[in-house]
């Protein structure tokens, strides 16, 4: 049992203690030109999106913790590259467009919010009739976008 602890756990201790020495990046910019949207669709969005995908996230303690913090300071980062609620409004047509479109699918297929963090986000999960809500907006909102994209045309590659 000595050589376990000695030669097992121990060393497992001192290494859990070393990686808190390699810090994650958590930040929360300043919010530049937020989304404008109704006070209940927004209340959705900042209760099951805005931790990943604005630049308001509510640090948990655990994202404190190695290795546990370097995944969720990369989900975030990977979040808000995607979408930024924080950043809606120095958005173009086109891109607005495309994001719409995306939530409106994810929202219905029921990729998003992600399971892993509903787990630990309870309030986050959408029911269906918050689905039914926001796909609502989702879709007055895409008709409201003009049609033409005025010098916002989609980068080709």
């Amino acid at each position: 049992m000595k050589r376990l602890l000695l030669f097992i756990v121990l060393p497992a201790v001192v290494l859990f203690g070393l990686i808190q020495l390699v810090p994650a990046s958590r930040t929360n910019p300043a919010v530049r030109a937020d989304l404008q949207a109704p006070p209940a669709i927004k209340a959705l969005l900042k209760t099951s999106c805005y931790d990943c995908h604005s630049n308001e996230t509510t640090w948990p303690w655990y994202s404190k913790v190695a290795p546990v913090s370097w995944l969720v300071v990369h989900d975030v980062n990977e979040g808000r590259s995607e979408l930024n609620f924080s950043e809606w409004g120095t958005y173009n047509t086109f891109k607005k467009r495309h994001l719409l479109k995306e939530m409106k699918e994810t929202i219905e297929e029921g990729t998003m919010p992600v399971k892993l963090y509903t787990y630990t986000h309870s309030k986050a999960k959408l029911d269906d009739k918050s689905k039914a809500q926001l796909v609502r907006w989702i879709t007055e909102s895409m008709k409201k976008l003009p049609k033409t994209l005025k010098g916002s045309k989609p980068k080709t590659r």
